[in-house]
């Protein structure tokens, strides 16, 4: 199979693992949302903070040190694997004994039971990890998804469950452990690989040399970005970081399952292309013109519709969210470009230049939360936003100096497409505020429905009057998708 059948067949399957799951779970948190109290989300949202800087760590960046090498064998995988074991339980032990301080540092007693809990995870994870890496590595999203589809549904189904039994935020550690679980256990069965008595310190070496600078880099972006849970969570009330996750998770998940979803191709595609800027080069105008297509109008369309959209899906209990959510759907829309810079960056294996950026970009975002702070917690979400925006900067003009692609080309690809966004939005938005006189239009699934068709139409119609190149490969993307399915 060619590079481009691999590619094709690699986004089919992961937009489907990406939207079988995601909209699984999407469907699970409104019922969740529904069912639970802003401040349950809050509590959950602490105790993230300490599983994801403990994944980072955990990892150790071999994880992706193995999708790069190129004749990668079971010497690397085993070793990668218990090294993962060892510092899984390492560092779950850590945190166990750590537990009773987070929770009088947020002055929230039921933190201490609820980290040692939700963080066994870490361990679960761990037995799964070099297996995930190597069906990525070898471009086999088919099965991952046959794999993520059930564990997702099972635990999301406990989740609710112990939800409408009033059992509160634990419900939320349940379901996400037994997804974990579920999950692990279906690779240790499904997956062809299985660790052997294979140890090697100079595979060791290799893959830490590699990730240990990206460890640094992830661990750095990790604590950042969990930054403003901490500060929220520690001078605000429990619920005013219930509303601020709610308003990041709803955001990002548009923008962020798609991005993944052609994150994990355009990895090992970039890798493979690493030694050849011009096709390198192609590749990333093609994907990330693509993706800037169909995230803005998706975007834009949430920031003018959120009012409706939350009162809908959330109950009017979460209306609080909305100018969090509205000012977060417009910073989300530089994301997809931060994260393929960045791939471009780790397929040069320059994982050294990856870690510098880390400490210059969170050094600047650093400033601009600490100088957000005196104007509350809408301040902090707005320096949330002006960050995506300089991580996009900064990631652009290092990678585009490496595949020959300078920053400024890069925005001017994109321009043309906000730019008929913008036009689209303020046009649906004054249509919808002059039908607001309509009782018709006043009920929320109502005016949701109208503005969604208005919007995409009038999208449509100005990308096809003006002919956006992406707009075209878009089409073109979507014929390979049909005639691969019909072969």
């Amino acid at each position: 199979m060619s590079l481009k059948q691999k590619t094709i067949s690699g986004i089919a399957w992961t937009l489907g693992q990406q939207v079988g799951v995601q909209g699984i779970n999407f469907f699970v948190q409104i019922l969740l949302a529904r069912l639970l109290v802003p401040a349950d989300c809050g509590l959950i949202a602490m105790v993230q903070v300490f599983m994801t800087i403990g994944a980072a760590l955990m990892d150790g960046g071999m994880t992706s040190s193995l999708i790069r090498t190129k004749n990668a064998d079971n010497r690397d995988y085993s070793t990668v694997f218990y090294m993962n074991m060892m510092a899984s339980i390492l560092i779950y032990g850590i945190v166990f004994f750590a537990a009773p301080l987070i929770a009088s540092f947020f002055d929230q007693p039921l933190l201490t039971l609820l980290v040692r809990v939700y963080t066994l995870s870490f361990v679960i994870q761990a037995l799964v990890g070099v297996q995930t890496t190597k069906l990525t590595k070898e471009m086999n999203f088919k099965l991952q998804m046959y794999m993520q589809l059930p564990s997702t549904l099972i635990g999301g189904i406990v989740g609710v469950v112990l939800a409408y039994q009033n059992y509160g935020v634990w419900s939320l550690v349940w379901m996400q452990l037994i997804m974990s679980f579920l999950f692990m256990i279906q690779h240790w069965f499904w997956s062809d690989w299985k660790p052997t008595l294979l140890f090697d310190k100079v595979k060791l070496k290799e893959h830490l040399g590699f990730g240990y600078k990206l460890t640094l880099s992830t661990l750095l972006t990790t604590l950042y970005s969990e930054s403003y849970t901490i500060i929220i969570g520690k001078f605000f009330p429990m619920n005013q970081l219930g509303f601020y996750k709610q308003a990041k998770t709803l955001s990002m998940f548009p923008v962020s399952n798609l991005t993944k979803a052609l994150q994990k191709v355009t990895y090992p595609v970039f890798s493979e292309l690493q030694d050849d800027n011009k096709k390198l080069r192609e590749v990333f105008k093609k994907i990330t013109s693509m993706v800037f297509f169909i995230v803005t109008p998706v975007m834009l369309f949430l920031a003018i519709e959120a009012k409706p959209i939350i009162n809908l899906v959330l109950t009017e209990k979460w209306l609080p969210a909305v100018p969090f959510f509205q000012i977060l759907c417009i910073s989300s829309l530089f994301y997809p470009l931060s994260m393929y810079n960045l791939n471009i960056i780790l397929a040069k294996g320059r994982s050294d230049l990856h870690f510098k950026l880390e400490i210059l970009k969170k050094g600047l975002s650093i400033i601009v939360l600490v100088s957000s702070i005196p104007f509350g917690i809408t301040g902090i979400v707005i320096a949330s936003g002006i960050s995506m925006l300089i991580h996009a900067v900064v990631n652009s003009i290092f990678s585009g100096k490496l595949i020959g692609y300078p920053v400024i080309e890069q925005f001017k690809q994109f321009m043309p497409i906000l730019s008929i966004g913008l036009v689209t939005s303020i046009i649906i938005k004054i249509i919808m505020n002059a039908s607001e006189n309509y009782e018709f239009f006043n009920k929320d699934f109502i005016q949701i429905g109208v503005s969604l068709c208005l919007f995409f139409i009038l999208y449509f119609i100005l990308n096809k009057l003006f002919k956006i190149s992406a707009l075209i490969e878009t089409r073109k993307l979507i014929g390979d998708f049909l005639l691969k399915g019909k072969n």
